[in-house]
């Protein structure tokens, strides 16, 4: 007992610190707050921090994020209805040098403007999640809705959280848009980009991710996506890409390539991991390089077991365990196939039998119209057989050669 308690005892004062910690919040934060807010040290993110909490807080504005108290290192502001980011939602002259976490997530935010966030240079998370904005040149009413300075103060910025947080009408340029966020933002820091539920069908702008040079983790899952039509190379530190749960039916030979190009990248010290998890893979031949191609590969990828395809866009079958032996002699020449499973013989069967109805229907339309065209064709018949016979004529009467 003495020996543990001789063990313990320098534990004591960091398990009463961190249990005051949790339990120490206090409920007022000063006049402007309210009552609705609770200020102080708490537990976020497995450590002490003092935080500032306006959950669900009913505020329509964010006057009182104004007089944030300096000693501030999160501010949750969730679940209110602010459609739009004044300037200076922080003030004006507050110095928030202990501010590293903004979480302004289910807010209805529409329109974030270039001057909204100031005293915000040490803020290494900013989560937007679930809101609606717009950052298109023009939405419906012909506004300008586009800020690209929008986050241009977030100097040392790791972590953007964008998941859900666009409109349903944005414009379809917002890769364009985005685009020219990152460049005129200066995310040189950013490590973390999260877009998750966007409805992105494509990026128009190639280069949309290419002016963020220290991302490593990128977040795509939950879109539209059915291809990699967007720049990987110039994003040489890429160590994760998000891509489940998109529309992919199957992956382009040339979508492959560009992941193993990037992940033979030189200077590469860590891995190149992908994720295609729930993408509704079709069970067929169009799978075989993505089977062949994961068994060279140096790409890691996530979730390999649990990787299936749809047969009949219903039954998942795990992509490891299918049978591609006629796949590949179809690809080879060495049979037929259509697919994993083997039936070639049905499409082809498919197609003998389409081709014979089709004959059928031309033979029976010419056999109805059969007195139609006798009548069109005599005439041509005819004077087609004038002509041969003045010209057999003119020939008998011309003299006889001799050689």
């Amino acid at each position: 007992m003495a020996k543990l308690r001789r063990i313990s005892a320098p534990l004591v004062p960091l398990l009463l610190a961190l249990l005051l910690a949790t339990l120490t919040v206090a409920d007022d934060c000063g006049p402007h707050f309210k009552g609705r807010c609770s200020c102080g040290m708490q537990m976020y993110n497995f450590r002490p921090q003092y935080v500032v909490n306006c959950t669900n807080t009913g505020f329509r504005d964010t006057i009182m994020l104004e007089h944030l108290p300096l000693q501030t290192e999160v501010v949750i502001f969730n679940g209110n209805d602010v459609a739009e980011l004044p300037w200076n939602v922080f003030g004006a002259l507050n110095d928030l040098v202990n501010l590293t976490i903004v979480d302004m997530s289910n807010n209805r935010i529409r329109e974030i403007r270039g001057k909204s966030y100031h005293h915000v240079s040490n803020v290494r998370r900013l989560i937007l999640n679930h809101n609606n904005l717009s950052i298109s040149r023009y939405d419906d009413e012909e506004y300008n809705h586009h800020h690209p300075r929008v986050f241009s103060n977030f100097v040392n910025l790791q972590e953007l959280h964008l998941t859900n947080a666009f409109a349903d009408n944005t414009s379809a340029e917002l890769s364009a848009d985005l685009h020219d966020i990152f460049v005129s933002s200066n995310l040189t820091k950013l490590v973390k980009l999260h877009l998750e539920q966007n409805e992105i069908v494509q990026f128009n702008d190639k280069r949309v991710f290419c002016d963020l040079p220290a991302l490593l983790d990128l977040h795509l899952g939950d879109n539209m996506l059915t291809e990699l039509n967007f720049n990987l190379s110039c994003m040489p530190r890429l160590r994760f890409l998000d891509l489940e749960r998109n529309r992919f039916e199957l992956v382009r030979p040339r979508d492959l390539a560009l992941l193993d190009d990037v992940q033979a990248e030189p200077n590469r010290t860590v891995p190149l991991t992908v994720d295609f998890t729930y993408n509704p893979l079709v069970c067929d031949c169009a799978l075989l390089p993505l089977i062949d191609w994961l068994d060279r590969t140096k790409v890691t990828v996530r979730n390999l077991d649990a990787l299936v395809c749809l047969r009949n866009r219903q039954e998942r079958e795990p992509i490891r365990t299918l049978n591609v032996g006629r796949c590949r002699k179809l690809r080879t020449g060495g049979g037929a196939g259509t697919g994993p499973d083997g039936h070639t013989g049905t499409l082809l069967f498919v197609l003998v039998c389409l081709s014979c109805v089709l004959l059928a229907l031309v033979a029976g339309l010419l056999y109805v119209s059969k007195d139609k065209l006798r009548g069109l064709l005599t005439p041509v018949v005819d004077h087609v057989s004038k002509k041969v016979h003045y010209t057999t004529i003119k020939d008998e009467e011309a003299p006889e050669q001799y050689v």
